[in-house]
């Protein structure tokens, strides 16, 4: 059977289609099972007497399969999907499992530059009151952690570095200096820094007399590996109750629906059968689409969910001594790349591909450089040309590195490739879906799931606990965007 589990690696692995299981991952989830039984008293397994069918004709039910009953089931352990089970657990009393075809951190989440910014944001965008709730919410969660006697920086290598969006050209400038009002305007401290103020606190970086800056000094950042590891544990504290179980290694096939109501009542996975008495969430990342044309398809649901993957590099350095950074540091252009609602049209031209400057120092001290932008299925092959461009843009901003070979790297350099999950109006989608009150989608986030994520969590949870809302959810419902 798939792997019930508690402990795991946070390794990453190769991406592939949602609910694609190979033979040598499903041995090793087996071997792991047959020695794991942490959940055997704390969960009670059981058959349900409401007759269900599944949405296909093709989809039975395994008979080896076991069955499980919970509150609620969460399709995704990505970044989304760990906080939105961790909103449940400390939040209500209700049950959560979590289930995915790979381990967290196998995906986009493993593979980002872990920045928690607010510099390149736009105040008044359909994204903002979100973000803002989320950026408030990981500060409460670092200052928690403060309070309890830990570090954040060791316990989710959450660092206060502020962040810095930079031009070089005068027409650029003007753009940054009115972004400084929009941000101040906003309840953010932001200043403009000129060539010079800029240079005096990042020396390794080159713009110009005509060049500058907006400087966010209470950005933050965060390693995605440790945070992870965190919201594991936290989780996992749950499962001793009953609470909490994962269900890693375990594709999901379909989902199961009641005769009588329609609702859906199961996730049928390829090795249980993982009942929801209260609601299922699909936070599935760049393959919530393919997953959920399958989970629908052959029903009167009318669900087109326009996800797509935006496979982005990011290089990273370790023990690099030929540059430091003290800020995160982004050009402007990551912003008009990012942002393609203007032009939907260019989607669908094939691989279109940006890069943009981004610098940072992670949690370890190693430089992290990016970052690439390209719609090229679902793809996570490394492309040495487009690695190579990106040293060669972030040399344009960083003089030390011009006539450095990045081949004298080749051991202390590796490459993250990650899909991030994009949708053509740039908004996330987060909520109910029209037609099945207790089915939620949660995906769409793109470069911003861990910048959105705890936000996302709180407005899920308190949808299906039918609480007030903190923030107005009406810019990302399902109704209208995807059905």
């Amino acid at each position: 059977m798939a792997s019930m589990s508690v402990y795991h690696s946070l390794n990453s692995t190769s991406f592939q289609k949602y609910y694609s299981f190979s033979p040598s991952t499903t041995q090793k989830a087996c071997a792991f099972a047959s020695n794991s039984s942490f959940f055997a008293k704390s969960l009670s397994f059981s058959t349900r007497a409401t007759p269900l069918v599944p949405f296909s004709a093709l989809n039975t039910i395994n008979a080896s399969s076991r069955s499980h009953t919970f509150d609620v089931v969460i399709i995704g352990a990505g970044i989304i999907g760990l906080t939105i089970a961790r909103q449940f657990l400390i939040g209500s009393d209700l049950s959560v499992a979590v289930v995915d075809k790979a381990v967290p951190c196998s995906g986009a989440t493993g593979a980002g530059q872990g920045y928690i910014w607010m510099v390149h944001k736009t105040p008044g965008s359909d994204t903002w009151d979100l973000t803002m709730r989320s950026h408030k919410l990981w500060e409460m969660l670092a200052e928690s952690i403060d309070d309890q006697g830990l570090n954040p920086l060791e316990v989710l290598g959450w660092k206060k570095t502020g962040s810095m969006l930079i031009g070089r050209t005068p027409e650029e400038v003007v753009t940054l200096k009115e972004r400084v009002k929009q941000l101040s305007k906003a309840g953010l401290r932001a200043e403009y820094l000129s060539s010079n103020d800029l240079l005096l606190k990042e020396p390794a970086l080159l713009v110009g007399e005509d060049g500058g800056a907006v400087f966010l000094p209470d950005d933050c950042q965060l390693d995605a590996m440790r945070t992870v590891a965190y919201l594991e544990k936290v989780n996992r504290h749950f499962a001793s109750k009953g609470r909490y179980a994962e269900f890693y290694h375990d594709p999901v096939t379909c989902l199961l629906r009641s005769c009588s109501s329609g609702e859906v009542e199961a996730v049928q996975t390829s090795q249980n059968t993982l009942y929801s008495k209260k609601a299922v969430v699909v936070a599935a990342g760049p393959w919530s689409g393919s997953l959920v044309d399958d989970l629908f398809r052959e029903t009167d649901i009318v669900l087109d969910l326009p996800v797509k993957p935006r496979k982005g590099h990011l290089l990273v350095l370790e023990n690099f001594d030929s540059l430091k950074v003290n800020h995160g540091l982004m050009e402007t252009g990551y912003v008009d790349h990012h942002d393609l609602t203007q032009h939907p049209g260019l989607v669908d031209q094939g691989q279109i591909l940006s890069i943009s400057m981004t610098a940072t120092m992670d949690s370890t001290g190693n430089l992290v450089l990016g970052s690439s932008r390209q719609f090229a299925g679902f793809s996570t092959e490394v492309d040495e040309s487009i690695v190579n461009r990106i040293w060669m843009r972030a040399a344009e901003f960083f003089p030390s590195l011009k006539g450095v070979s990045l081949t004298d790297f080749t051991r202390s350099r590796k490459v993250r490739v990650g899909l991030r999950p994009y949708m053509p109006d740039g908004k996330p989608v987060i909520g109910p879906v029209p037609g099945l009150s207790n089915t939620f989608l949660a995906t769409g986030h793109e470069g911003g799931g861990l910048s959105m994520a705890l936000g996302t969590a709180e407005m899920i949870a308190d949808m299906v606990l039918q609480n007030t809302l903190k923030i107005d959810s009406a810019p990302f419902a399902v109704q209208g965007r995807c059905c």
